[in-house]
């Protein structure tokens, strides 16, 4: 039996061409656009956290990297372990929502070392397999590893294949051991920790738990931390098996994850391995965007590729992705931190967490927004029962930044204005891009429990929540121009949101909505008030809020814009698109990167040089401190900052495919210099692909055939 797992093993870290037959049957992508050559490979190890790269299966995650010695090494992170500890010393934001820590750290070395010296090595991201491959050292010093996190199982595998035999040791370090984490004693042939938060922190956090268990055929314990060969061999096959779950002590969780490995342990080696595969080619299926031309196409190429593969690898967890470097956050000496660490703490803010998910859509990845859409679902009956405590009326709202269990403070009028306090818009553009998931999916079961449930509800808060002027308009005072004015008079962003949102709930179907709300929604809109606007040189431009424009700036953002991008009110083929261009073109705030919105704005008005500067700013913007090329400087954020990933994708989507309704608009932004070979999502289940040669569309193909009336082309005009 021992023989028969280490020869699998080999087979599994080397299977040929051969074995991925069972995918004959599958559509590849074209060859001249190939994956491979944007892969992220490394010819020269570590020595830190700060050169890894990210792995994951949307739940599980990794930071892997090799240290000059040749060990292999990662941190393991998962989308649900939220400790209850606080570390008030190095951010005040530590204190609020959790900490979304490492499950701890883990080293992976083989004796005699197949680096000593200055023996070749490489470390190469794969993005089409969802792998990382390390080769070190040559002939019979040989050494390849392959790390891969199972898509369709919680575990992580850890293959090793020496030329010659070899020792292979296993070990677990965690910081956090004996303090607030706890290693298990005398196991037999695997390394058993956790963390448990105690009983009297947040009840939302109160004894949940996590940790995981590493085993490996014929490792055998050196001590409650380390594995090690029981004997020379050419091959190992590691199993990590991480767990959180809320437990009553760690004896509980222990059990509850023995009967999670069980179950794992049934399934076929081989067959979960060809499943794996099976899902990242799927999963590269559902879209793609590869730009050729100048210097910056191929980087821009990379850095969209790159975030969307970093989206995958911590999208389909229980929670949303976290803006402030998701679960892939690293070692920070310059502010004497560890990889536990990340500015502004564990709150979600929405502002900042959106940015990830809207590019989702057109990407095709449906199944990472709903960890998102099933978060503020779970939030909603909490914060409707302190709506109604607080104003005595109904609806609902969603703090701009709230811990994963929501949450809200009273914000009457008399309370002091801040950056958060006033701001009710988050419930409008996530009622937005519901509204758009359900016009992409068709999922009406989606639409009556989520999108309905969550967007009447922010109806009926701003309808009920703000008086009427003199002539029957609403009156939205004191409300945030979001976090850049304060306590302001009829704020743009939510005039824009609410007559975007309250058009399109109206025309839902008969079978979503009553006729008796959709008069009520059509009274409401009849009483909205009109957008902010003034005339600048002889040109209509719009305004943050209604009146004197005189209150005190607080960010770096153009409130102004939310009337082009998220709510679409202007845009190509609307109506006033020259008021949106002078809107844009007087714009403030100019700064680029993080979750700056201005490339998808750009896009949204036609202006191909500007969304290509900012398109391509945002995409190949790396932190210096770090290696691998997605991982983005912290801007306002932290590093890695998603928000600049997410507004970069976007912005290159936008610049391909712009849809309105069931219109689907090509190449409304799309820059001379650049070629590309594309493929998107549009609404009502449609996918569109195509090729631009010299500023020109070829080869579209739109499916199903019947949406090819609905194309307008725009490089013909």
């Amino acid at each position: 039996m021992n023989k028969k797992l280490l020869l699998l093993s080999g087979v599994l870290l080397f299977f040929s061409a051969a074995t991925l037959s069972v995918f004959a049957n599958q559509k590849s992508l074209p060859t001249d656009t190939s994956l491979n050559k944007y892969n992220v490979s490394w010819n020269t190890p570590g020595p830190g956290s700060a050169q890894s790269m990210p792995l994951g299966n949307g739940d599980i995650g990794l930071n892997v990297w090799v240290e000059k010695n040749g060990d292999l090494l990662f941190y393991i992170s998962k989308t649900d372990a939220w400790g209850g500890e606080l570390d008030a010393e190095k951010d005040d934001w530590m204190k609020q929502g959790g900490v979304l820590m490492k499950l701890g750290r883990v080293r992976v070395s083989v004796t005699p070392n197949p680096i000593a010296g200055n023996a070749v090595f490489r470390q190469v991201l794969k993005l089409s397999t969802g792998e990382i491959t390390v080769h070190e050292g040559t002939g019979l010093n040989r050494v390849d590893m392959r790390v891969w996190v199972d898509a369709n199982h919680p575990v992580i595998k850890v293959e090793t294949k020496s030329a010659g035999p070899s020792i292979v040791n296993v070990k677990l370090e965690n910081w956090r051991a004996g303090i607030t984490d706890t290693v298990l004693n005398n196991q037999k042939g695997d390394i058993t920790w956790y963390h448990h938060n105690k009983p009297t922190a947040d009840p939302h956090l109160a004894n949940l738990t996590f940790g995981a268990v590493i085993k490996g055929m014929g490792l055998l314990n050196k001590n409650d931390s380390t594995l090690s060969s029981a004997k020379a061999s050419k091959s190992q096959f590691i199993s990590i098996y991480p767990l959180t779950s809320v437990a009553a002590n760690g004896k509980v969780w222990f059990k509850q994850l023995q009967s999670q490995i069980i179950q794992i342990e049934k399934l076929n080696p081989l067959q979960t391995r060809l499943a794996h595969n099976q899902w990242w080619q799927q999963f590269w299926q559902r879209s793609h965007v590869f730009v050729t031309g100048d210097s910056l196409a191929y980087k821009t190429t990379q850095g969209y590729l790159l975030q969307r593969f970093v989206t995958a690898c911590a999208g389909r967890g229980a929670f949303p992705i976290k803006f402030n470097g998701s679960i892939f956050v690293v070692d920070n000496p310059a502010r004497n931190a560890n990889a536990d660490f990340r500015a502004w703490g564990g709150q979600y803010w929405f502002q900042n967490t959106r940015a990830m998910y809207w590019p989702r859509l057109m990407a095709g990845d449906f199944d990472m927004m709903l960890p998102l859409f099933n978060m503020y679902a779970k939030i909603l009956p909490s914060d409707a029962a302190q709506v109604q405590q607080y104003y005595h009326h109904g609806g609902a709202y969603f703090a701009e930044t709230s811990p994963f269990w929501g949450g809200l403070s009273y914000v009457g009028p008399e309370v002091k204005a801040n950056y958060t306090a006033h701001y009710f818009t988050p419930i409008l553009e996530l009622s937005m891009m519901m509204l758009d998931y359900y016009e992409y999916t068709g999922n009406e079961d989606f639409a009556q429990k989520t999108l309905l449930p969550i967007a009447t509800a922010g109806l009926q808060f701003f309808d009920e929540h703000f008086k009427r002027d003199s002539t029957g308009k609403l009156l939205l005072d004191p409300d945030n121009s979001i976090e850049m004015f304060w306590k302001v008079h009829n704020p743009a962003p939510d005039i824009a949101g609410l007559h975007a949102v309250l058009s399109r709930m109206i025309n839902l179907p008969a079978n979503l909505v009553d006729e008796e709300k959709r008069s009520d929604w059509q009274r409401f809109y009849n009483e909205l008030p009109p957008l902010p606007a003034a005339t600048d040189n002889g040109q209509t431009i719009l305004l943050p809020y209604t009146g004197p424009q005189t209150i005190k700036s607080n960010n770096s953002e153009n409130p102004e814009l939310y009337a082009i991008y998220p709510f679409r009110l202007y845009g190509l083929g609307k109506p006033g698109l020259d008021v949106a261009i002078n809107t844009f073109n007087t714009r403030k705030q100019r700064a680029k990167g993080c979750w700056v919105q201005d490339p998808i704005q750009a896009a949204m008005i036609g202006d191909a040089g500007v969304a290509k500067d900012y398109v391509s700013f945002a995409l190949t913007r790396k932190d210096k401190n770090v290696r691998f090329p997605a991982f983005w400087e912290g801007g306002n954020d932290y590093l890695p900052d998603e928000d600049n990933g997410g507004n970069g994708e976007n912005g290159l989507q936008q610049m391909l495919m712009q849809v309105d309704g069931k219109k689907i608009m090509l190449l409304p932004a799309w820059p001379a210099g650049w070629d590309a070979d594309f493929k998107l999502n549009a609404p009502y289940n449609t996918t569109v692909e195509g090729k631009i040669v010299n500023g020109k569309l070829i080869n579209v193909k739109v499916t199903p055939a019947t949406r090819m009336a609905d194309v307008v082309d725009l490089s013909k005009k």
